[in-house]
């Protein structure tokens, strides 16, 4: 659309669109500079007319004089109050509700009509004029044409708004000199009066092209800050998804305290600043985990779960000391960190009395059925992570006598925490022996049928303690020093399994392998990924690296490592994204190909608007930035449904495909021929 369109929009509408509330903006403008100049023009007129009135004493015909003088000065009040009055079409911005804008609209055109018959009044008084020179043939002829001339010209010069009011006005009167002349015959004045109608002719063609020009002129300006307002209105959005998106990092989408990433951020930089102030070790943390809340959830639904979890954060914050932080790490997990010294709370005080409130009875169900075990730790340690995992030994233990207590990691715990690292030796011979397992869950399209890519997940069935969880699987490799060699041998199973796939014809499809910010940062990653790949002979864009938001923590640390795997053409992909240290500008510094949408906005998400504002918001976000997106955690058939709906190109979850051996995978692959993309 251009401006040029506004011309067909019929002024006045009762709802006014884009189009018409421009042209509205314009009509607005027009009798802004209308009202100027007719105020400007009328003391001229008046002082005119006065001289037209002495002239015509002079003549002799005075009281003809002084009774047109009359009628001129009437139509000049007119015209003068008509321009004082009250209009609320002068009001009319583009912020304006619409029906308001239309009655605005309607109010401008009814003082725009207004002001031409006014004008056109005026200039009725001044067609009487020949009645003070007999027709133009008195000797006074000469200075009431000059005056009639003036006039007019005059008044189109100043009426460059609106072509309609100058228009009005000197029509009349120019007519009546034309007429006058060619009465009063002769070769001169007929000629005179045609000059006179050709003058006419060109001041209303002037007029009309200086409306043009100043409606062009008002367009323009309108445009311009329908532009600037629309700039601020876009630019204002996107600070708000910003701010969201940075607030969603750090916080519980649920609870609205802190999540896990934030918490660390928080609290380190609140450990930092006790030790810049000489009160290094004084703080205490506390784990809270909730007792019964799975029965909560398989009794009740995930719904009275999450109101119980809100509910349960609510009450942590009316008892947290001043200056504490509170936390919600995950699932029913919190965490508290305050000052015992500076507030003046015991550990045990504030221990018992998070016990007390979380015990309260709750609505709904049973008096009794949650409780809640803490674990405290308030030694000097040398970093933040020493004291979770200390505290979290204490919840381990405080869980295992009962519910309802609190525990604090002492002298005994700790030699507990010893013994139960042994489980470090045991993954060494782990390794060795081939124990660990590598399981592969499967990603489809939007049409939830074809498989684009799948998804390593290592797996370990302890002789004695069963199914280890990975989490506890790359912590017991860390701290055995058995980092890199857990890194080289999934990357041998996904090897293997790129392998499977070209073999059988699938080799568009990719495989995913996850590398946890502490291997990004520890070692060689790119090396060991790129000069695998080399020696098999397998090509890079087969394979895709998934990281986590927590990644970018350190980021000096990864961001050449990443740079080089992207440079070789091994994608990378941001897991569990929303949760962590999001970012928008870390996206790019992370080199990220595809992010993963967190399984905690899309499970649950077809009952759920803010979960599915936030979807729509990543995609938005993805598209902007060229990245593919994969929904993670799809359940059940809604959701599916649900995110379909939405455009979600890449899906994941239990309910298109559980993670499976390799055996299964080849079986499934080889019976049914999976369509792949």
């Amino acid at each position: 659309m251009t401006i040029h369109d506004l011309e067909e929009v019929p002024p006045g509408t009762a709802a006014l669109g884009d189009m018409g509330r421009l042209q509205a903006l314009v009509r607005r403008d027009q009798l802004e500079a209308v009202r100027r100049s007719v105020l400007t023009a009328i003391p001229v007129n008046m002082l005119l007319g006065l001289a037209s009135v002495l002239v015509a004493f002079q003549g002799g015909n005075g009281r003809a004089g002084m009774i047109w003088y009359a009628a001129s000065t009437g139509a000049n009040l007119l015209r003068n109050g008509l321009c004082r009055a009250a209009c609320s079409g002068l009001a009319l911005t583009a912020a304006m509700p619409p029906n308001m804008a239309a009655a605005a609209s309607r109010s401008v055109e009814v003082h725009l009509r207004a002001s031409t018959l006014a004008a056109l009044l005026s200039g009725l008084v001044w067609a009487f004029q020949p009645l003070l020179c007999a027709g133009y043939t008195s000797p006074q002829t000469l200075f009431y044409l000059t005056i009639t001339c003036g006039i007019t010209a005059g008044a189109v010069t100043h009426g460059t708004a609106y072509a309609r009011i100058p228009c009005s006005f000197i029509l009349l009167p120019l007519l009546s000199v034309a007429l006058c002349l060619f009465a009063a015959g002769g070769f001169d004045r007929c000629c005179l009066g045609a000059c006179v109608l050709l003058y006419l002719a060109a001041l209303s063609r002037n007029a009309f092209q200086s409306e043009a020009g100043f409606r062009e002129a008002s367009r323009l300006k309108n445009d311009a800050n329908a532009l600037a307002r629309s700039r601020a209105e876009a630019q204002a959005s996107a600070n708000a998804l910003v701010e969201e998106m940075r607030w969603r990092a750090t916080h519980d989408d649920l609870t609205g305290l802190l999540n896990r990433a934030g918490f660390i951020q928080q609290a380190e930089a609140r450990l930092d600043l006790l030790a810049a102030e000489g009160k290094a070790g004084t703080a205490c943390l506390l784990l809270l985990d909730l007792d019964g809340f799975k029965s909560v959830n398989d009794v009740y639904g995930h719904q009275t779960g999450d109101r119980v979890l809100v509910e349960v954060a609510r009450r942590l914050r009316a008892a947290l000391p001043p200056g504490g932080l509170a936390a919600r790490l995950g699932g029913d997990e919190f965490a508290v960190l305050y000052d015992p010294v500076a507030t003046g709370v015991p550990y045990a005080v504030l221990a018992g009395g998070l016990i007390a409130a979380v015990t309260q009875p709750f609505d709904g169900f049973d008096e009794g059925r949650l409780g809640v075990s803490v674990g405290v730790h308030g030694e000097p340690e040398p970093s933040l992570m020493a004291m979770l995992s200390y505290a979290d030994e204490a919840l381990y233990a405080s869980k295992a006598a009962g519910r309802n207590r609190f525990r604090l990691f002492d002298v005994g715990l700790r030699d507990r925490l010893e013994m139960r690292r042994d489980l470090e030796r045991d993954l060494s011979q782990a390794l060795v022996e081939n124990a660990l397992e590598v399981w592969f869950q499967p990603i489809y399209a939007l049409d939830a049928r074809t498989l684009v890519g799948l998804e390593a997940l290592v797996r370990w069935q302890h002789p004695r303690l069963g199914w280890i969880a990975p989490p506890d699987l790359i912590a017991a490799a860390a701290m055995a020093g058995l980092t890199e060699s857990l890194l080289r041998f999934i990357l041998d199973q996904v090897c293997r399994m790129m392998q499977i796939l070209r073999a059988e014809g699938l080799g568009t499809v990719r495989v995913a392998m996850n590398v946890s910010p502490r291997e990004m940062a520890q070692i060689p990653v790119d090396e060991i990924v790129t000069g695998r790949l080399g020696a098999l002979g397998l090509p890079p864009a087969q394979l895709e690296i998934e990281i986590t938001e927590e990644t970018a923590l350190d980021l000096g640390a990864v961001q050449g490592k990443l740079q080089a795997l992207s440079r070789a053409g091994i994608r990378v992909a941001l897991d569990d994204f929303g949760i962590g240290y999001s970012s928008l500008s870390s996206l790019r510094q992370l080199r990220a190909d595809r992010i993963k949408i967190d399984r905690s906005f899309v499970t649950g998400l077809s009952i759920c608007d803010d979960k599915r504002g936030l979807v729509l918001a990543v995609l938005g976000l993805g598209n902007l930035l060229g990245l593919e997106v994969v929904a993670e955690g799809v359940e059940s058939e809604e959701d599916l449904q649900m995110l379909q709906a939405m455009g979600c190109p890449f899906l994941q979850g239990y309910h298109l495909g559980r993670p499976m051996p390799v055996q299964k995978l080849k079986a499934t692959l080889l019976a049914g021929r999976t369509k792949a993309a």
